[in-house]
């Protein structure tokens, strides 16, 4: 079957009860940015790049509504035009055809993937006020609104963010936005391992300084990382004698761990925009894993993975997220190993974001589910999309 491309919420409607009357699974696409993530599928494609353009957007109140198909640069752009954005830093990923871009709105939240600044900002579906959608019924709905007090009731239209296209087919999202930073700076300390570098982070977290990004990145020896040495790096943002005071704080505690760099506003947003991407451009033969645990078991975690010889391992969120970079060729790419460390150090979840299309159709992709969840999952798929068109076997088998 051809791609099927609606350019109206109503033909929208009409596709989906034609697949649902003809038993037709369908995989809700934008840009493709996120094809790779999740169990390969061969479902006709239902291509959203018409359902496009910015509704409402209104600077003062600090709230724009978007139809999903619109592009996500495009967004960034608008906003920037007026001094505001997507808080939580929405990361470019790679087309197809190896285009480097932050793919669509209704992608963009199906995925719930945000950057570095969620450590403060909080994630996409943090920031979405309401929803417009289609179910797997073929039913239109809305959920939310475009003011934070008219948000009641069972969140739905936070609840879709990261459901990667399996429960709805949205058309349109309403976020909260919010002003740039009049200016940024980041600290940094190099050559620290990971234990020492999670002691730093942690040790700043708790002074009243309001980091907004801490990561630490390995050392040069490890192809495409970003400096000689390791680095182990804080962001502060606001207004400039903010964050030139701030800054003082934060140095004369890293002082303890080593000389201090400070990285002006360019360079600092520059090695931001860097860590954001770390899921994009990965080389061939390669598998990208995207591992989120407490912050306080992330050395601890990576001491239990030296045996699988990563190629890279970078810490966000304090070490709360881990971007691991391992050989394509391992067995199940890693996988028991990764999620054994996890269950050992505390728990947590594994996403393979980059694999061979053979080893993501055999291996858990997505953090395999305990039984009662698993059915929940179940009950929720059957409830917004009862005869399964929607993405099936996307996240998991049966799903």
């Amino acid at each position: 079957m051809d791609a099927l491309r609606p350019m109206t919420e109503a033909d929208l409607v009409d596709i989906i009860a034609a697949a649902v009357a003809d038993r037709v699974p369908l995989a809700p696409t934008g840009q493709g940015t996120k094809a790779g993530i999740g169990r390969p599928v061969q479902h006709p494609r239902l291509e959203l790049g018409g359902l496009g353009g910015v509704t409402l957007y209104e600077p003062e109140e600090l709230v724009v509504s978007v139809r999903a198909g619109t592009p996500v640069d495009d967004v960034v752009a608008l906003l920037a035009a007026k001094n505001q954005e997507l808080a939580f830093e929405p990361p470019r990923w790679r087309t197809p055809d190896g285009r480097a871009s932050r793919g669509t709105i209704g992608g963009l939240v199906a995925a719930n993937l945000s950057g570095p600044r969620r450590f403060k900002a909080g994630a996409v579906r943090d920031h979405i006020l309401g929803v417009k959608g289609v179910s797997g019924r073929a039913e239109a709905f809305k959920a939310g609104g475009r003011v934070v007090k008219n948000v009641t009731g069972y969140d739905l239209a936070r609840g879709l963010a990261g459901s990667w296209g399996t429960l709805a087919v949205l058309t349109e999202v309403t976020f909260k936005v919010l002003p740039k930073a009049e200016t940024e700076m980041t600290l940094a300390v190099a050559g620290l391992g990971f234990a020492r570098a999670v002691e730093a982070l942690a040790g700043v977290l708790h002074l009243s300084v309001d980091v907004s990004s801490a990561a630490h990145l390995p050392a040069a020896g490890a192809e495409g990382s970003f400096a000689e040495e390791a680095r182990t790096l804080l962001r502060l943002e606001g207004f400039a004698a903010s964050v030139q005071a701030r800054a003082e704080v934060v140095a004369r505690h890293l002082s303890g761990f080593g000389p201090v760099e400070r990285l002006e506003a360019e360079a600092s947003g520059q090695i931001w925009a860097d860590i954001r991407d770390l899921g994009a451009g990965l080389a061939v033969g390669e598998a990208l894993w995207r591992v989120s645990i407490p912050p306080a078991a992330a050395a601890a975690f990576a001491d239990r993975l030296a045996g699988l010889e990563p190629r890279r391992m970078a810490f966000d969120w304090s070490g709360g997220l881990v971007w691991l970079r391992l050989d394509g060729a391992l067995p199940d790419l890693g996988a028991d190993v990764i999620r054994a460390a996890i269950a050992a150090t505390g728990g947590g979840h594994a996403t393979l974001i980059s694999g061979p299309a053979e080893a993501r159709g055999r291996i858990a992709v997505f953090e395999p589910q305990p039984p009662p969840l698993a059915a929940l999952s179940r009950r929720l798929k059957d409830q917004f999309d009862p005869a399964g068109i929607l993405n099936p076997g996307r996240m998991w088998a049966g799903v």
